[in-house]
């Protein structure tokens, strides 16, 4: 009720300022545009004089920071990914972890996989297969965990990630100063080239990677992103661990982090992969999702937010520019309906709409080249590559997340909270390969059985 009714306040507010102020709305909206986009130049600057540091007197790493790490590998229905996501954890070069491998009431071969693989590895590997009755959520699973894992830090993995062997070698070195609570890893779909969905995700998560980097160079609210994340165990019992009433368990993590004054990190040259969602219907549940709970722990925590006498200014203000993004699309929307308004019953004329389409016009352009720009330096890609794919990206994120935005408002104001997970289908690249596969089969089959009935 707390959210609806400050969501409520602020739809309000916003519609009445546009409304009051509609001769004008535009140049507000250009003047927020201005806002970000200078936030964005400077986060950009503020990473160049960092590398720069960096390359005069290079960070001396503490070879002797070794903590004790438990990695939480949560599972529901994963039997197609898991055994191979464990095997790759087993080849980390870290001399001190374990592996808590999480079967959360899961209907498929889940925990047959995970206790085989304890039976093979008894040293570092531990089934821990929750019962069917359990409270459900990945928040919920990591909790329960955490009761018997020894590590001093805890690293979490999904069910579908790959990394590298010295993956946790290089994280855990961020993790050391005092005032760090948490370090996350670049997130890369690693099958980034099966079709465009694809291949807009990775971008997306490009352009993440961009403004986490920026996030981080200015100190500011660096999030944490579920899969490759490793937090101290110090700060984990600091804010009590996960919100098992939350349904995204990184971002509200992250947040009460930065309420308590801990720092978040963000580790560029370390990188976790993943797998890229490959159909439309599954891609929109995952987002839907996400985007909801970002909306619901800003308003769930907007008083600690304001109030906080722990959290740093330039948090306070990462925070609220990032907030921004949000704002936009809705003032785009509010205003465009005021005016087609106005039309209607005539009391505006028709060519008043055109200022707004070409703020919208200007906001896209300032999308494709942020992601021209991360494009080519993360991923470095050729200048037509990237402009091609920054306008392909761009069209993705105005279909997936503008009309989500709209959504999700509208469901906290008039419908009722669930804990809809809408969990992300895990393992259709080898489902996808295995088809191919049978299809060549049947192919071949159909080519012999021909060349049999001709011989005949």
């Amino acid at each position: 009720m707390k959210e609806r009714i400050l969501l409520f306040i602020i739809a309000l507010g916003l519609t009445a300022f546009i409304y009051i102020f509609q001769s004008y709305t535009v140049w507000g909206l250009a003047l927020l545009v201005t806002l970000m986009s200078i936030y964005a130049i400077f986060t950009t600057i503020a990473y160049k004089i960092k590398q720069r540091k960096k390359l005069k007197t290079p960070p001396v790493k503490n070879e002797a920071y070794k903590p004790f790490v438990s990695i939480m590998i949560p599972a529901h229905n994963e039997e197609s990914v898991i055994a191979e996501t464990i095997t790759t954890v087993l080849r980390l070069d870290y001399p001190n972890f374990e592996i808590i491998a999480i079967d959360d009431r899961s209907t498929d071969n889940t925990a047959s996989v995970i206790k085989d693989l304890e039976n093979k590895f008894p040293q570092k590997v531990i089934a821990f297969i929750r019962p069917k009755d359990a409270f459900p959520g990945k928040s919920a699973v990591l909790n329960d965990a955490l009761k018997f894992a020894k590590g001093e830090a805890i690293l979490v993995f999904d069910a579908d990630a790959t990394m590298a062997p010295d993956f946790l070698t290089n994280l855990v070195y961020e993790l050391e100063p005092k005032d760090v609570g948490a370090v996350q890893a670049r997130k890369i779909v690693r099958n980034k080239d099966v079709n465009l969905l694809t291949r807009c995700q990775n971008n997306e998560m490009t352009m993440d990677t961009h403004f986490q980097v920026g996030r981080d160079s200015v100190k500011g609210a660096v999030e944490l992103r579920g899969n490759g994340e490793l937090i101290k165990r110090s700060a984990l019992e600091d804010i009590g661990g996960w919100n098992n009433y939350t349904i995204t368990d990184d971002l509200d993590m992250s947040t009460r982090l930065h309420i308590k004054g801990w720092d978040v990190r963000f580790c560029l040259d370390t990188a976790v992969y993943e797998e890229g969602i490959m159909y439309l219907f599954p891609l929109y549940k995952q987002r839907r999702r996400w985007l909801e709970g970002t909306i619901r722990r800003y308003l769930e925590y907007f008083w600690d937010i304001l109030t906080s006498k722990k959290m740093s200014m330039r948090v306070r203000l990462d925070m609220i520019a990032y907030i921004s993004e949000f704002i936009m699309p809705a003032w785009f929307i509010i205003e465009l309906g005021i005016l087609l308004v106005k039309i209607i019953v005539k009391d505006a004329p028709p060519h008043i709409l055109m200022s707004s389409v070409i703020m919208g016009c200007i906001i896209g352009l300032g999308f494709i080249l942020a992601c021209r720009y991360s494009l080519r330096r993360y991923d470095n890609l050729p200048r037509k590559d990237a402009l091609i794919q920054s306008v392909e990206t761009s069209i993705y994120l105005l279909l997936i997340w503008f009309p989500l935005v709209l959504f999700i408002g509208f469901k906290i104001l008039f419908m009722k909270k669930d804990m809809n997970w809408g969990k992300t289908a895990h393992g259709l690249v080898q489902h996808e390969h295995a088809i191919l596969k049978a299809k060549e089969k049947i192919k071949k089959a159909k080519e012999e059985l021909k060349k049999l009935l001709l011989t005949k």
